[in-house]
């Protein structure tokens, strides 16, 4: 983001209302608060010329323009299941904002997205190839639908070339700060400090493993077993115990959670042990052997990796 640049926010039909009025606060934020004037043009266009969002208010918009945007952000629609983005998806709306999208893109424009706008980037065909986030609990079915894209929905912010994408709903904020930043991360920094906006780096720490496994009837029988065994946990045993062999157990994870059975485990220990952290008294090194590890310094660096937090953090997040 550099002065005068040239951001249009392209908004379609049935927007998520938070994620489009943080995205346009924070920016008239960062204008109020920059010396010597605002950072960059805001513009609100829409496909059609009548806009409303997900909770049936109208948003004043303009015609897109003619001439590509430096940057074009897409904020959500208002979708919340696999059903509901599928449907949304195949909306004329929806193909004609592709086609603006992908002429944009080819002329040079930053194209971003938030939350379930990334499957309208994938649906341009903006993220074949290409790395990517997206809300965590829809990316079982983003990798089913855009199998070339190099999904990492722990991530809150990816840059991939001049495709950059945001996770969950409130990665809006996250989305907005970041394009900010690039023009001077103190003004960044006065804008979050305006918002009362904590960096959230990654979203593990909000992921709800067990909600993700219920895309495929065996994995989610892989990981009821695995949540009773997070101690004692093999995959030998869990392949007896699901009835299938460890190679398609390996297999299926893969395909429905993009990570390994080994991996996914490792995401259900943290998550018992922040929610021991936040729940009770026990110290780091109980916990640790109540999820399968032999030290509280193994936990500790996993706790730090995956959720970008340290131990006293994560207990004071608990609100306790």
């Amino acid at each position: 983001m550099v002065s005068d640049m040239e951001i249009t926010v392209l908004v379609l039909d049935d927007v998520f209302d938070t994620g489009l009025a943080a995205l346009l606060d924070t920016f008239e934020t960062a204008g109020a608060l920059a010396e010597g004037g605002a950072p960059a043009r805001v513009t609100v266009a829409g496909v059609r010329k009548q806009v409303r969002t997900h909770q049936g208010l109208r948003v004043p918009v303009v015609p897109p323009p003619r001439a590509r945007p430096d940057v074009v952000v897409v904020p959500a629609l208002g979708c919340k299941t696999p059903a509901t983005v599928a449907a949304a998806l195949e909306r004329a709306d929806v193909r004609d904002g592709c086609e603006l999208l992908r002429g944009w893109s080819r002329a040079g424009a930053r194209v971003t997205a938030a939350c379930t706008a990334t499957f309208v980037l994938g649906r341009a065909g903006l993220l074949d190839g290409r790395e990517a986030t997206t809300t965590w609990w829809l990316a079982p079915f983003f990798r089913e639908r855009f199998p070339t894209a190099r999904l990492d929905d722990t991530r809150m912010i990816v840059e991939s070339g001049r495709v950059v994408t945001a996770g969950t709903a409130l990665a809006h904020l996250d989305l907005a700060l970041w394009l900010v930043r690039r023009h001077s991360p103190a003004l960044a920094r006065a804008v979050a400090r305006y918002l009362l906006f904590d960096a959230r780096p990654s979203q593990a720490a909000y992921v709800m493993p067990d909600h993700l496994a219920h895309a495929d009837p065996l994995v989610e029988k892989f990981e009821a077993w695995a949540r009773r065994h997070l101690v004692d946990f093999s995959m030998k045993a869990a392949a007896r115990a699901v009835g299938a062999s460890e190679r398609t157990i390996e297999r299926r994870v893969r395909t429905v959670l993009g990570r390994s059975p080994v991996s996914y485990v490792r995401d259900l220990r943290v998550e018992r042990a922040i929610h021991r952290l936040q729940t009770s008294d026990d110290t780091l090194d109980d916990i640790a052997a109540m999820v399968g590890y032999a030290d509280a310094v193994t936990l500790r660096t996993l706790l730090r990796q995956k959720t970008g937090r340290g131990v006293r953090e994560l207990r004071r997040s608990g609100g306790r």
